[in-house]
């Protein structure tokens, strides 16, 4: 069973239309079609958050509400889920508590980028946690303002947002989340003919039988890169099949020691998941985009997109992931650094879908530290991105695991440096350097704007020997901005 119009909520409005365009974007329908012109285009790239609207779905039996940039958002991608934008806020000729609380601090100057920031605090304002000015500087790194600076804002988010929501959304949210149930009707969706179309099979089974018999079609889960192909590089898609709604795509599950990952879990519903094997991994993925990035990017995704300077997959392959794939109804395993053959090539037929990733859990005596390098410490392309999961028996080195992203044209291992790291003493310097040095027959990176090749090489050293350091007892103030150690300690 099919259908072919798209069903969501407009502000808790049932919406239903049959013209839907395989690359058209949520902003364009909201500017466009709709005239509402509160949100607006940016740098149209997920950047800026100029555009962030709120978005709400069912998560495990609950309606939550997510930030969401716009502009890099299918429209196809809303089927069965709630749209929330800045025109939305204000009620009966009073502003929304946000709203207010950025008028009264001062928050906004030319106010192009106040949408944005408003929708973010918006979402804040629904998600019912304690706030400090930590967590309003996290939940506001993906919004960028160029005049009044941020101090204002967070001053405006703390007076407004106390956990406790008290506005137009919390008095319909129970009648919501039964409406957004009733949208979910177990049907694929599929608009256009067999030559354009934009397709969102219901079930993985369909979803993995529509990818085989269009192997020529893209294959879309938060379109965070997608998008660009389409806003920045202009590419006509005229096939898209999104795997947003085939249930259980996006199942987290631990069984015996490995944690199961669908490819459709996005970077927020894997962050606690993922965060909870190490503190390292926990800080790279807060610093991993912004919360409307994590809201929409899958782990999947950024998997099968095969970049070179994705974050994700470094720290995956020093775990030792598998990658489980899936053809028709055929399914394999694939150890997770084999599946990169080179730049811009995986080892995925066509047709081919990456369903999980399957990711061990650390073992007694292993283990695990990640660091990344950026030229902006918040939602930034990294430079460098090195894990390693290091093994220890009795002081010495017995097994390691060291993995990079942006030192080749594949996130790779460093074979011949996890050779010399075998038996030696982690309060060895000397031999500490010496194994670091293998580093040159493992890696030639190259010189880009991010950095040159010979700053690659050098901090790739460095933060090998950072981490054997750490291993040997140095004070985690020593070798850390923040001292995410005693997190690992108390735990």
């Amino acid at each position: 069973m099919s259908r072919d119009s798209l069903v969501f909520a407009r502000n808790g409005v049932r919406t239903e239309t049959g013209n839907v365009g395989p690359g058209e974007m949520l902003l364009d329908y909201l500017r466009l079609r709709e005239g509402s012109k509160g949100t607006k285009e940016g740098c149209n790239e997920g950047d800026c958050g100029a555009c962030t609207i709120a978005l709400g779905s069912i998560k495990n039996g609950v309606l939550v509400y997510e930030p969401v940039n716009a502009c890099i958002q299918l429209l196809g991608q809303i089927d069965g889920k709630d749209v929330i934008t800045v025109d939305d806020l204000a009620t009966g000729g009073k502003l929304h508590p946000v709203q207010q609380a950025m008028v009264d601090h001062h928050g906004s100057q030319c106010g192009y980028c106040t949408p944005g920031i408003v929708m973010s605090l918006f979402t804040l304002y629904h998600a019912g946690i304690k706030v400090d000015r930590a967590v309003v500087n996290d939940w506001l790194a993906g919004n960028l303002c160029r005049c009044t600076g941020y101090r204002p804002i967070a001053d405006a988010a703390l007076a407004a947002i106390s956990g406790k929501a008290r506005d137009g959304l919390s008095a319909r949210m129970a009648r919501t989340a039964k409406q957004l149930a009733g949208f979910d009707d177990g049907q694929d969706l599929m608009i256009g003919s067999a030559e354009r179309f934009f397709a969102a099979p219901a079930s993985i089974r369909s979803l993995a039988r529509h990818c085989a018999k269009h192997p020529d079609a893209t294959i879309v889960s938060g379109a965070t890169d997608v998008g660009l192909w389409i806003n920045k590089q202009l590419r006509d898609l005229p096939k898209i099949i999104h795997t947003g709604r085939a249930s259980g795509f996006a199942d987290i599950t631990e069984t015996k020691g490995v944690l199961r990952l669908g490819a459709g879990a996005t970077y927020g519903d894997a962050f606690n998941s993922l965060g909870d094997i190490d503190p390292d991994i926990r800080e790279v993925l807060r610093r991993l985009g912004s919360k409307q990035v994590r809201a929409s990017g899958t782990i999947g995704g950024n998997i099968a997109n095969g970049s070179p300077i994705g974050d994700s997959p470094p720290m995956l392959i020093a775990l030792g992931a598998e990658l489980e794939l899936l053809h028709g109804a055929k399914k394999r395993l694939l150890a997770l650094e084999k599946f990169y053959v080179e730049y811009g090539k995986q080892d995925r037929a066509r047709g081919e879908l990456v369903s999980a990733v399957h990711v061990p859990l650390l073992k007694r005596g292993q283990h695990f530290r990640a660091y990344k390098i950026s030229k902006r410490f918040d939602q930034d392309i990294s430079s460098v991105l090195a894990a390693f999961r290091i093994t220890l028996a009795q002081g010495k080195v017995s097994e390691a695991r060291l993995a990079f992203g942006g030192m080749a044209a594949t996130p790779k291992r460093a074979v011949n440096t996890e050779k010399a790291l075998l038996g030696i003493r982690v309060g060895d310097e000397a031999a500490a350097l010496r194994a670091a040095n293998q580093m040159e027959k493992d890696f030639k990176p190259l010189s880009d704007m991010r950095a040159s090749a010979t700053y690659r090489m050098q901090i790739a050293k460095n933060l090998l020997i950072k981490a054997v350091s750490e291993l040997a007892g140095s004070p985690a103030g020593g070798t850390r901005v923040s001292g995410l150690r005693q997190l690992e300690k108390a735990r």
